[in-house]
Parts: C-alpha cells; structure tokens; sequence
C-alpha cells in the first residue's frame, strides 16, 4: 500500500500494487472515472514477439488487434466496468493467456442533493438553493456547471458556475417540485437530484383600514378625493374595492401585490358625503374595514365653469358683502377730506359682464342703473389730472383662479375726485388742481340658483 502527501495537505488515499509474472502481463491504470480514456496494454515477457492480441471482457471476444496491440476505450462509463483479459499469438501459432484484470469506472462525482432554505415558506420571503455534489480528489480540478428546474423541466437558471440559487421573493404560485442538475464542461457528463416539494404559505389579510386625503374625511366639493385601503397583515395578490353606504356595488377595484393601494374620485360634490369602507381580499375571502364618515364642504371659488352648484356660500349676499368691504375704507377717507374741509367724490362702478342687469352703484349719493351715463367734472385748465374717458383699459386680472369667460364674474373700479377748500362748499363740478388716482379691484360674485338675474331696488339702494 502506498500513499503520498503534498505540503501543507493531509495524506492521499492508499494505493495497492500487485505484481504479476508469467509470459504476457495485462496492465491497466490504477483508477478510472467516467468520462477518461480507459487503456488497456497487453505486455509479452521475454523476447519472443506477438503477431495479435485480442482482448476479452467479461469472457467475451471484444477487440483484435494487428499492429498496436494497446486498447484505447474513450470516455469510459460504468457499462465499460467488467473483468479484463488479453490473449498474445506469435509466429509459432502459439496462444499466451494474460493474467486477468477487474476494471471499476468509478464515478466522477455523485448525484447532487437539492438544498433549500425553507421548504413551507412564507410568501413574499426570500429562498435560497444549492446544488451540492462533490469532486474525488484526483479529479478536484474538473470545472461543472449548475443548473435548476421546478416541475415540468421550468428553468430557474441557466447552466452556469455556480451551484447557489437565490429566489429573492417567492409567492404561493411557485409551490411545486423543485430540482437541480450538474454537469462536466468537456465530457458531458450530468446528473440530477430527486425532486423537493415546496409548499409557499399565503398569510390572510387581516386589520383592513380605509384612510383619505385629504385626512380626517374632511373633502372639498369640486376637489380630488384620494381613499386609501391597507392591511396590517396580508401576503399575495390582494383585490383592494371601495364602497359607500349599504351599497353593494364597489366605487372602484384593484389587484396588486402590496398591503397598500388608493383610489382617486377626480371631483367629489356634497351628493358624495357619506360612509365609506373598503375591503381586501386575498382568496381567503374579503374583510371589511370600519366606515369613515366623509363629510364634504362647500368652496367659494370652484373651476366648474357654469355648475349653479359648484359655487357654495358664494351668492348674491355675499357679492354685496364683499363691495361693503371694499367700500368701508373709502367712506373713512371721505369722512377725513369732509373734516379736514376738503371733498371728495367716488364712483365705484360695475364693468359690463354677463349679468346685463346689474346696477352701477354711485357712493356719491346715487345709484346708477346699467344705461345711465354718468358725466364726471372736467378739470379746469390748467389742471393736471388724469382723464377718465368711456373706453377703459381693459382690466388684468388679480387672480388667477378668477376666469374671465364665467358670467358672474365683475369689475369694480373706484374713481376718486378731490374738492379744493375754496370749492368745496359752493360747487362740485370742478376738480381739484391734482387728481387722485383711479384704484381696480375684482369682485366675484354669483346670484342664487332660482334668481332670474335682476337686482331688487333693496339692493340698488344698499349703499348711498
């Protein structure tokens, strides 16, 4: 028996010769794995010459040879495994018998065995594979490829170097039968592992909630209404659906892998207000969340042009109102000019709109219907002032949010004339020797649902 051993390395496997005598020696090498070239040499002792040789395996006539008298078997298998021996014939017709031989192709690697991580995972969870066989010593070098399957011959992966496979999430449709394969670069030779059973476990939705933006169920009328349904718990593809009231049908629907999904309502109006709940499903059968109670409130200023009940709270009343305001300032600067023994004059006056029946008002005293002209003083000569002519500038716009083309949409322009001393008392129909300047403001306004558009005298006479 011998061995050997390489530094830093631990003692190789025994080896056994055996010496044989006699007048025709077979040789053969000590180990053959599948896939090397197995040779066979049918040795004569003595001088005397061979003419043949034939060979035999297990006790069967299998090769003659003339010339070379070695047997070369290329990629040898265990079907080349047997008992070998060599038969000699020289010039004298004389047969010599070669000592017998017992061949074992041995394998170059065993079966490879399927390893995973988990074999009940939980969906949604990373696995991991390996493929595990391994090399005899002699043959350590040999390079093999790795390749995966799941059931019917479904590739996971290519033949490839490595012997690792990572599933980074797996869901409950992967379940099935999975196994590897291995295989030598040069000689082809390949192996399979017996199939694993993965079974993925599907976790059941469970704490659904429904959520809004904006929060709290605090909508806008006109605005988008975004609703949100979630599950604290909850793996696969889960079916999302929102509903409102005891209603059965859903205001909208969606599968999706994830424990998270909305909803958008583009315009929501306060018909909308009410109960909302949501439901998620996963095949396990749907739950319910609880009701949240969306209230919906009005806005003064909605972009529906021409929708009587997108403008909430915005009326007739609250038009006069805003005038009201704007007016106040100036009444306490008239009340000045007066004490002060000045005068002045303002015109607050109402461009033309769509609402062909509303008044101009006059703060002067006067109330000025839509038709009447009102002429204003014309400074004196000399006066620098600026004019006031019929054709106004058009306006521009304060905000943007204002559209020109709604027809309840007005402009305000507040004329100011300034009274000397000395006029004040007698006349007002000159204008002081400097002029104030002309101030423009917007005013959005809009008539209630049943009004015709006329104006009542009550409200030509609001304000004098």
């Amino acid at each position: 028996m011998y061995r050997c051993q390489a530094e830093n390395s631990s003692l190789s496997g025994p080896v056994f010769l055996t010496f044989a005598t006699g007048p025709l020696i077979l040789q053969s090498p000590y180990s053959v794995f599948e896939g090397d070239t197995l040779v066979l040499r049918c040795q004569r002792t003595g001088r005397e010459k061979l003419t043949a040789v034939t060979y035999s395996w297990n006790g069967k006539i299998c090769h003659t040879l003339n010339e070379s008298f070695d047997l070369f078997i290329p990629r040898a298998s265990s079907n080349n495994s047997g008992i070998y021996q060599c038969f000699g014939y020289d010039n004298k017709n004389g047969v010599v018998k070669s000592n017998t031989k017992v061949i074992k192709i041995q394998e170059l690697f065993p079966h490879p065995k399927l390893k995973v991580s988990a074999t009940k995972p939980i969906e949604g969870t990373s696995v991991n594979m390996s493929c595990e066989t391994y090399l005899p010593a002699e043959r350590s070098d040999t390079p093999l490829h790795f390749i995966f399957f799941r059931d019917n011959m479904l590739i996971l992966s290519d033949w490839n170097e490595s012997s690792e496979l990572q599933i980074p999430a797996i869901w409950k449709e992967n379940s099935g039968w999975y196994w590897c394969g291995v295989k030598t670069v040069t000689h082809n030779i390949h192996r399979h592992s017996l199939p694993l059973k993965i079974r993925v476990q599907r976790i059941p939705v469970s704490e659904v909630s429904i959520e809004t933006h904006p929060p709290g169920g605090q909508a806008i009328e006109g605005k988008m209404l975004i609703l949100f349904c979630s599950v604290a718990k909850g793996t696969g593809d889960i079916t999302f659906s929102w509903h409102i009231g005891d209603t059965k049908e859903s205001l909208g629907w969606k599968t999706q892998r994830s424990q998270r999904a909305e909803l958008e309502i583009p315009v929501i109006w306060e018909s909308h207000a009410g109960a909302y709940y949501c439901m998620a499903d996963n095949s396990y059968g749907p739950i319910q969340s609880e009701a949240m109670n969306i209230t919906v409130r009005g806005s003064l200023l909605l972009p529906t042009s021409g929708n009587k009940k997108g403008l909430i709270a915005a009326g007739a009343t609250g038009g006069l109102l805003s005038i009201l305001l704007l007016a106040v300032p100036l009444l306490f600067y008239y009340w000045r000019q007066k004490k002060s023994g000045s005068s002045c004059m303002w015109a607050l006056k109402k461009t033309p709109s769509a609402d062909k029946n509303a008044p101009l008002l006059y703060l002067a005293g006067h109330s000025i219907r839509e038709g009447e002209i009102r002429s204003f003083p014309t400074p004196g000569p000399g006066a620098s002032c600026h004019s006031i002519s019929p054709a106004q500038e058009e306006l521009k716009f304060l905000y943007a949010n204002v559209h020109p083309n709604e027809g309840d949409l007005a402009y305000a322009e507040i004329q100011i004339t300034q009274l000397g001393e000395g006029e004040a008392s007698t006349s007002r129909t000159s204008l002081e020797e400097k002029c104030a300047s002309i101030v423009y403001s917007e005013v959005k306004t809009q008539l209630p649902d049943n009004s015709t558009g006329n104006v009542s005298p009550k409200d030509e006479d609001i304000i004098e």
